[in-house]
């Protein structure tokens, strides 16, 4: 069994005999074979698969449980895959088990997570898992910081591990004696410079902390997630011989149970990846990696004029930017708050940009201006990507009832008849599916994607605009303002 920790020794600083060096040097000097899996926004899991294809060149495998694809890759492309725009989450499988017969008591099924623990196929993870924390100590290095986690800043949510249905939990095993005096880490507080210098001697003494998360979903197991955590943890942590801890730990295995499917790996991402770029967040902030999959859907093409009439703090009209830099992109809101944050979330990407050397600047513009009344002409853009209000942080139900007849109107005259799209997020699944019945002669609904916002079911329509020449239909007669009883006075 001390094989299956091999190529992990260098980082353990464990004493080996040499038959486990020799195998320690053979996986350094060649490219491993590994599995990646992925969580992805819910719905656009097929988005994610078509990019894994386009920019790794693998085909990637949706899996039953929601949200997550796997795809093989070698390691030389490992890097490759923290740029992928469609993910939220990285972590490498260490095994997979598609049919797993879990027994029906939980003594008997919690003794089989036990024995597991020990018989995994280890290796390969947890070299790779090494090449990673490497790959971040260079990426930190140019860019002038440390490797540490970051911090949250105020009003943003420290990460935490994400479950789609089902239950988690992080497992902290119980270890007598454990001290919970703070030591030293690579990274932390003004000490990084000195501990940086220290680094290689620390590594190769220190004893690895650890924590086990588990994703539980489905209604015939026998235990909960906690039980599952808790108990293959104490293996993990039996067979390894790693500290536990759920904050600052350095190793974080994953077990995730889907009805019959087990899969147990290694995270490789400390962070979701959407928060890679809004540093001024909103009440309603969209992800970047669900902003992402909208303009996937649209397929922006070279000159392409594209527009978010309501941009709160430009997610969507950044991404696109960056991604699609040959197309251009126009930022707009009625709220000055919300502009506020849009130009200050473009100013920090221009100058990333400008720090790695890059003086190109974005594509996109900021305007403040009222959805109804856009400053734009009539049959002017291609292609229109937004996330509206549901009616719950932002706006209300019954507004909504106005709200979307009205831009749905407005969007159609600034649409190109005929080629223009309109990808919309919504969670007034109601209202807006009766606002688009009453535009049939602007507007045509595509088909629907299905996502979790927030733990809230949303659709992301995908509508094509019809050939009709704007003020040609009735459709597009805006109906009169009138006194609230006027109508009362006449009868």
């Amino acid at each position: 069994m001390q094989g299956t920790m091999s190529a992990f020794s260098e980082s353990c600083g464990e004493n080996l005999c040499p038959e486990e060096e020799n195998t320690s040097s053979a996986n350094e000097g060649r490219d491993l074979t590994v599995t990646i899996g992925a969580t992805v926004p819910t719905g656009f899991e097929p988005t994610a698969a078509e990019e894994v294809r386009q920019k790794i060149g693998a085909d990637a495998r949706i899996s039953k449980d929601r949200g997550r694809i796997y795809f093989q890759i070698s390691t030389d492309k490992l890097a490759s895959v923290h740029h992928l725009k469609s993910v939220d989450n990285l972590f490498v499988i260490v095994q997979e088990f598609e049919n797993y017969e879990f027994k029906d008591s939980k003594e008997d099924a919690m003794s089989d997570f036990q024995q597991l623990a020990p018989q995994l196929p280890w290796s390969d993870a947890l070299e790779v898992w090494r090449m990673n924390n490497s790959l971040k100590k260079r990426r930190g290095r140019r860019r002038g910081g440390n490797s540490s986690k970051p911090k949250p800043g105020k009003g943003e949510d420290a990460p935490v591990p994400a479950t789609e249905e089902g239950d988690a939990a992080d497992l902290i095993p119980a270890e007598k004696g454990q001290s919970d005096t703070p030591q030293a880490e690579e990274g932390e507080g003004d000490q990084a410079g000195n501990l940086e210098k220290e680094a290689p001697e620390d590594e190769a003494n220190k004893t690895l902390k650890f924590r086990v998360t588990c994703n539980r979903a489905g209604d015939k197991h026998c235990f909960t997630s906690n039980d599952a955590a808790r108990d293959f943890g104490g293996a993990v942590q039996e067979f390894f011989q790693w500290k536990a801890d759920m904050t600052k730990f350095d190793v974080e295995v994953l077990l995730n149970i889907h009805y019959s499917e087990v899969v147990v790996g290694i995270a490789l991402t400390e962070e979701s990846l959407h928060r890679r770029n809004i540093t001024h967040f909103g009440p309603t902030t969209l992800r970047s990696t669900l902003a992402y999959g909208m303009l996937s859907l649209c397929n922006p093409q070279v000159s392409d004029v594209i527009i978010d009439p309501m941009c709160g703090t430009g997610a969507i009209p950044v991404e696109g930017s960056i991604e699609w830099q040959h197309s251009f992109f126009i930022a707009g809101d009625n709220n000055d708050m919300a502009v506020s944050r849009t130009v200050n979330n473009v100013n920090h990407i221009q100058k990333r940009n400008q720090d790695a050397g890059s003086s190109a600047p974005l594509s996109v513009d900021t305007v403040q201006w009222d959805l109804c009344h856009l400053p734009m002409r009539t049959s002017s853009v291609d292609i229109i990507v937004t996330d509206m209000p549901f009616g719950k942080r932002m706006g209300s139900r019954k507004k909504n009832w106005d709200l979307y007849p009205s831009c749905l109107r407005e969007m159609a005259r600034v649409c190109r008849p005929g080629t223009g799209k309109a990808v919309l997020l919504t969670q007034d699944k109601k209202c807006f599916s009766k606002a688009i019945s009453r535009m049939g002669g602007l507007w045509r609904r595509v088909h629907t994607v299905w996502v979790n916002v927030g733990g809230l079911v949303a659709g992301v329509y995908v509508l094509k605009r019809t050939g009709s020449v704007y003020g040609t239909t009735p459709e597009d007669v805006r109906p009169p303002q009138e006194a609230p009883n006027s109508g009362k006075d006449e009868q």
